[in-house]
Order: structure tokens, then C-alpha cells, then sequence
């Protein structure tokens, strides 16, 4: 898989900086949505990208350091768990993208987004589907997200002991589902989220 064939093409419509944008928890339960933003140099080519989601968390890890010592700039922002309840998840996802694009130290005059809507974002900007495993910028942008908000619920697992944080990141897994019974919600559960449970 060609990860600029995308990029290129913009290139060629004579975009000159390109940024890749996507996030990291729309699903789980619990924590902020972890959105980041990547701008690397044209046609970099760093060994082994991909979708986060099909990278092992060890070669992920490996990759983030590589990512941010080589990428022009790069930038990774929040939208906590508070603000997933006020205004849903896809409104807070683009408040994180926004916040995550507007934190680059160079400004793009295109940023491509992984998915198929992006009605709230701010700056300029294409929908690709599957963007984390079909752009360079995009699946880096996947990688810092993932890597940054995953350290985070293993951070904040000790600060909310007993719901298992630090395996699951949140996500709704039996095991979560059964800390909550016993436990009841934390600070940082998504209330909005738990309304569908029994």
C-alpha cells in the first residue's frame, strides 16, 4: 500500500503542507476522546506505519518515538469526558481535531481526515475513509493519538483503582462492564454512555 498516493495527489493541486488528523476513543466508556495531528515531510517513508488499530502496542510504541523525532510538526489535544457528555461524541471529536489542528506549529493548508464526516472542523480539510491505513499523515496522526490516550487511562487507572483502566482503555468490555456494577462510575465514566446499561 502506497501511504502518499493520496497526499500526492494533493500535492499536485498544488497544496504545499499537508496535515493528517484522527482520533482515539469515540467508543470506550470512560476518559477523554485523544485526537492528534501530523504534518511529516513529503514522501517520508517510516518503517512499518499503519492504522494504529492493526499495529501491536508494542510496535505502536516504537513508532510514536519515531513519529515525533521526524515529523515537521505534530500536535495531540483532548476533549475530556465532561465535554463528550455536553455536546456528544462526534462534537467533541471535533473540538479535540480542532484543538489538536490548531496546536501544529506549521499551519496546513490542507489536513486530510480519517472518516467520512468532518462537518465541524475548523480548518481546511478532505474526508478519506479508511485514511489510517491509506495515508502517511493520517495513520502517524493515529499512532500519537492512540499511544497518548492509552498512557493516559494506564496513568489514570491508579487514580481510579479497580476497573481495570489499564487493560481495557476504557472500552466496554465484560470486565468493565462488571467493575461498574460493583463499583458504580468514576469521575471520569461518560455518563451519556452508560445510560444503555442494564
Amino acid at each position: 500500500m502506497d501511504l502518499w498516493e493520496h497526499e500526492r495527489a494533493l500535492y499536485e493541486r498544488g497544496y504545499t503542507i499537508l496535515a493528517g488528523a484522527d482520533e482515539a476513543g469515540r467508543g470506550p466508556l470512560a476518559g477523554p476522546v485523544c485526537a492528534a495531528a501530523v504534518i511529516l515531510p513529503r514522501e517520508l517513508m517510516i518503517d512499518g506505519l499503519d492504522d494504529s488499530k492493526k499495529l501491536s502496542e508494542k510496535k505502536r510504541e516504537a513508532l510514536f518515538d519515531v513519529i515525533r523525532e521526524k515529523a515537521l510538526a505534530y500536535s495531540v489535544a483532548f476533549a475530556s469526558h465532561r465535554e463528550i457528555d455536553e455536546m456528544n461524541i462526534l462534537n467533541a471529536t471535533y473540538l479535540a481535531m480542532n484543538r489538536a489542528i490548531a496546536g501544529l506549529s506549521l499551519t496546513p493548508d490542507m489536513t486530510v481526515i480519517d472518516g467520512n464526516r468532518a462537518s465541524g472542523i475548523e480548518a481546511p480539510h478532505i474526508t478519506l475513509v479508511g485514511g489510517d491505513g491509506k495515508s502517511a499523515n493520517v495513520a502517524a496522526a493515529s499512532i500519537l493519538a492512540k499511544v497518548t490516550r492509552d498512557r493516559l487511562m494506564r496513568e489514570l487507572a491508579e487514580k481510579y483503582p479497580g476497573y481495570g483502566f489499564e487493560k481495557h482503555k476504557g472500552y466496554g468490555t465484560r470486565a468493565h462492564y462488571e467493575a461498574l456494577r460493583r463499583l458504580g462510575p468514576s469521575e471520569i465514566h461518560r455518563v451519556t454512555f452508560l445510560r444503555k446499561m442494564h
